[in-house]
This record gives structure tokens, C-alpha cells and sequence, in this order.
């Protein structure tokens, strides 16, 4: 089985990005979603990347954000990736000279076939939790089982996962990643490098 990629996800601190990266993250997240206790300005964001070690994608979580507050952000935040948590479209998704991936909250009876092909574009898919309201970041598992074997895009597995769950996670859905955010808290937006380290040491046995 090739390697999992991984995400720690929700980075307000210096301290818990180079947490993250020292454990062997291949990526970490900077929430752009004001409403979200895992927030970041921009001022946070640009200390932040100026600090990760090189070969860390930073990715840029927004939900349903104006083209010209996103623009404004890209302008001054060096991110690698975006990522779409809210309802964009394709088209919104894209024109932004970056690489993004759309998430997708899963509930059963969803086509996630039909969802991948609607956004073509899209270097990959984050499934993540269906809750009423909320556009991420809820700390709940959803029905591996819903997501069917061989969609077209490569699939990032979120929601409620942690170091118990990760490799039962991995073997039965075989993302091409996963994403972290709560699993690893020691609270909202403050993350425990004990936890992060545990987390991707089972993603990488998970992948052995």
C-alpha cells in the first residue's frame, strides 16, 4: 500500500506547526473561516509559514469567502493549496493561480461519483462530516462505508479521525490522505504534540 499523506489541520501556533512538521506532516491548514475558533489573521498565517521548514504544503481553508477577501489574503499569505469548505462551485472555486481541493460533507444517498466529476478541476476531494449548519471541524466520524471504491479524484479522509481510529479509517476507505484537526487538540486550536505525533505514527503503520 503506498503512503498515506497527512494534514494537521487548524495551526494557530508557530510551536504546534513545527510540532506538526518535526512529526512528519506533509501538510498543514490555516482556517480563513472568521466563525471558526481555529481562525487565524493574516499576520498569524504569514508568521506561521515563515517559520515551517521547506517541503510543508500550507493550505488555506475558506468557506463560501469573497472573491476579493480571498484575493486580498492570497496577496499577502504565501499558501501552496486552497481548500473549499462552504458551497463554491467549480468556477469559484478556480481563477486563483493555486491548486485546490473541494470538500465535501458526506450523508448517505449523496453521489459522490457525480460529486467528484462536478468538480474536475480539483487537484483532490476532502470528505468530511455532514452536520446541519456546520461546515467542518465537528469532531465526528461518518459512515466510511458510503464512499465508494474508485472515484475519480484522489480522496482526503476528514472527520473525527484520531489515533485510534486512523488506521481502520485508512484500510477501509484507502484515501490518498487524511486530515486532522480535533483529534490532536488539547483544546480548539491548540494542539498537543503528544497527540500529533501518535496520529501520524499510525498513519504510517496504517500504511505499512
Amino acid at each position: 500500500m503506498a503512503a498515506v499523506r497527512s494534514k494537521i489541520c487548524g495551526i494557530t501556533r508557530i510551536e504546534d506547526a513545527l510540532a506538526a512538521a518535526r512529526a512528519g506532516a506533509d501538510a498543514i491548514g490555516l482556517v480563513f473561516y472568521r466563525k471558526s475558533p481555529r481562525a487565524v489573521s493574516v499576520q498569524q498565517a504569514r508568521a506561521i509559514i515563515a517559520a515551517l521548514p521547506p517541503f510543508v504544503t500550507t493550505v488555506g481553508l475558506f468557506v463560501d469567502a469573497s472573491r476579493c477577501e480571498l484575493g486580498e489574503i492570497l496577496d499577502a499569505v504565501p499558501l501552496d493549496l486552497l481548500q473549499f469548505h462552504g458551497n463554491e462551485t467549480a468556477e469559484q472555486c478556480e481563477g486563483y493561480h493555486r491548486p485546490y481541493i473541494k470538500a465535501l460533507r458526506v450523508r448517505a444517498g449523496d453521489d459522490l461519483a457525480a460529486a467528484c466529476e462536478a468538480y474536475a478541476s480539483a487537484q483532490g476531494i476532502l470528505l468530511d462530516t455532514f452536520v446541519e449548519g456546520v461546515p467542518g471541524g465537528t469532531g465526528q466520524a461518518f459512515d466510511w462505508g458510503l464512499v465508494p471504491e474508485h472515484l475519480a479524484k484522489p480522496i482526503v479522509l476528514a472527520g473525527g479521525l484520531d489515533a485510534t481510529n486512523v488506521a481502520s479509517a485508512i484500510a477501509r476507505v484507502k484515501p490518498w490522505a487524511v486530515d486532522v484537526s480535533g483529534g490532536v487538540e488539547a483544546s480548539k486550536g491548540i494542539k498537543d504534540a503528544a497527540k500529533v505525533e501518535a496520529f501520524l505514527a499510525a498513519v504510517r503503520g496504517a500504511g505499512q
